[in-house]
Parts: C-alpha cells; sequence; structure tokens
C-alpha cells in the first residue's frame, strides 16, 4: 500500500528526472539529489534553471551546495498547525522529511482517539516531526536521538509551533542504551516510534547497523510497552528493505505479545509536474486490536 503526502501548501514536489528532484520550501526552490530517480528530466528549462540552490554530490563522497542568490541560514515552513524550520544541510538533507506527514496524521487520530493519556517514546527522533505531531495531539513525549544537534532543533520545531509547554522530554543518548535503562527504572510506554538509521554511531561510538539490530531493539522495546499498548511504527528508508520485512519483525514481536494488527507499505510524495509518485521510504505499522 502506497499512502500519499499530498496535501501540503508549503511544500512541493515540482519535477523529478537525472538522478535529481527539484522542490518548493516556502518560497525557496532546491534542487537535490535522490538515487531513485532514474528516468531523465523531460525538459530542464524553467524552474529548473532557476533554483535557488542546487546540491552537488562529490564523487569522493558527501558534496555541497551550490547557492544561485543568497538564501536566509534557515527559514520556517508550515503543516496545518504545525512548523518546523528549514536549513539547507551539507548532507543534502533540509531537516524534515515531508513524506512523514501520512504518520503524522495517523498517529494524531490514534491518540486523539485513544480518549486516555498517551506516553509515545520517540527513537531515532532527528528533528522532531513525529514528536511535534504527537505533543500536537497531547500526548507525552519522550524523543532521543544520538545527535546534541538534532535534538536542539526538536526543541526549536516545538516551540515554532506553539508547543512549548507541552509534556516532552528531550534526551541526547544512544537509543539502545536508553530503552535498557528505561527498562530498569520500570517506565512504560503506550506507543513507539521508531525511525532507524541503515548505519550510525552513538555519542560514544556504539555502532548501529538496521540488519544486525533491529529485531533484537524492538524485542527490546516491547519491555518498555505498558500492559495495553496504542500503536508501534517502523518507518525505513533503507535501501533494499521490503515493507513486509518490517512487518514480519512486528508480527514476530509486538502481536506474539499483544495481539493486534500490523500494516505495512510504502510512503510517497505526488510529482506536480508529471502527476507520477516518488517513493519515499517505508513504513510497518501495529495497532492495538479495536474493540
Amino acid at each position: 500500500m502506497m499512502l500519499l503526502a499530498d496535501d501540503w501548501k508549503d511544500y512541493e514536489l515540482i519535477d523529478t528526472g537525472n538522478g535529481e528532484k527539484l522542490e518548493r520550501w516556502g518560497k525557496y526552490i532546491l534542487r537535490r539529489p535522490d538515487p531513485q530517480i532514474i528516468w531523465p528530466i523531460r525538459n530542464e528549462n524553467g524552474l529548473w534553471k532557476k533554483a535557488d540552490a542546487h546540491y552537488h554530490r562529490s564523487r569522493s563522497g558527501g558534496g555541497s551546495w551550490e547557492f544561485k542568490r543568497k538564501l536566509p541560514e534557515r527559514w520556517t515552513i508550515s503543516y496545518h498547525d504545525l512548523s518546523f524550520y528549514i536549513e539547507p544541510t551539507g548532507f543534502k538533507h533540509t531537516g524534515l522529511f515531508p513524506e512523514q506527514v501520512v504518520n503524522w496524521k495517523w498517529m494524531i487520530d490514534k491518540i486523539r482517539s485513544a480518549s486516555r493519556n498517551i506516553n509515545v517514546l520517540n527513537l531515532f527522533a532527528y528533528t522532531g516531526g513525529a514528536t511535534v505531531a504527537c505533543a500536537y495531539a497531547n500526548a507525552s513525549v519522550c524523543h532521543v536521538d544520538a545527535a546534541k544537534g538534532m535534538v536542539q532543533r526538536a526543541k526549536e520545531n516545538l516551540a515554532l509551533s506553539g508547543l512549548a509547554d507541552r509534556s516532552v522530554r528531550f534526551i541526547v543518548d544512544d537509543v539502545i542504551k536508553f530503552v535498557q535503562r528505561e527498562k530498569r527504572r520500570g517506565r512504560q510506554y503506550d506507543a513507539v516510534i521508531m525511525d532507524p538509521p541503515s548505519y550510525g554511531r552513538g555519542p560514544r561510538g556504539e555502532v548501529w547497523k538496521i540488519e544486525d539490530e533491529l529485531y533484537g531493539f524492538v524485542e527490546q522495546c516491547i519491555d518498555v510497552l505498558s500492559p495495553k499498548p496504542l500503536f508501534f511504527l517502523i518507518n525505513s528508508y533503507t535501501a533494499g528493505f521490503s515493507p513486509t520485512v518490517l512487518a514480519n519483525i512486528l508480527k514476530m514481536t509486538v502481536v506474539k505479545r499483544f495481539g493486534g494488527v500490523v500494516t505495512c507499505g510504502e510512503v510517497g510524495i505526488p510529482v506536480s509536474s508529471s502527476g507520477i509518485v516518488l517513493p519515499c521510504g517505508i513504513y510497518a505499522r501495529w495497532e492495538a486490536q479495536k474493540k
């Protein structure tokens, strides 16, 4: 199943081709690489030539931005009542993944429909898109990421959305060690969100490889779930992974303990100039069986 992020006003995927995508972030147009775009650009004129900034990959790895005009160091865009800072980084990213609105909407609906206080654990939480969405739905959130700068940006995004007074804990830590400590403390959560990288390092050099660590980590997260959990979401951008892989992990772990149902699929963004859809990752969702 493909879920489409098709209701943005401040973001638009204008066109794609030749391994690149042309995007509008608020009033600025960025040109960035995307390895899944293996078709040609139909007409490399117009906005392709007028992009405000163009990220060029380096043959030695990484890359850099070519700015066609001076841009603010960062600017803001909004999705309904939620607002976020956008900033072109040295790794081609902007600090937000717009396709994730499909998961934000689902989480907001689940939390609001629960008719009880919900405590959410957001792991590999990056700049806090999911944290802001869950806080907006009045959940308590524990936001965990190993990168201090990303946690700081998440705090800023929460405040930017007018939610600084909500119940959110921000933690800079290795997620595996944090979950192990939470288990020892006896802390419990009604929902878990994770967006694990393919490869990463914790603040003390801890190595994460998704194919080696994910299943065991999900098993550990079960031990911090409350007796009646609400949902468990895994999102991934790892190339080569099928959504069914994530679904199987949830079925073999969360469903085994709590029952419930699992759905999975892709997330994507429509391309406004052509009508095609750019796939932007995969997801698997567990939710408690409705009574």
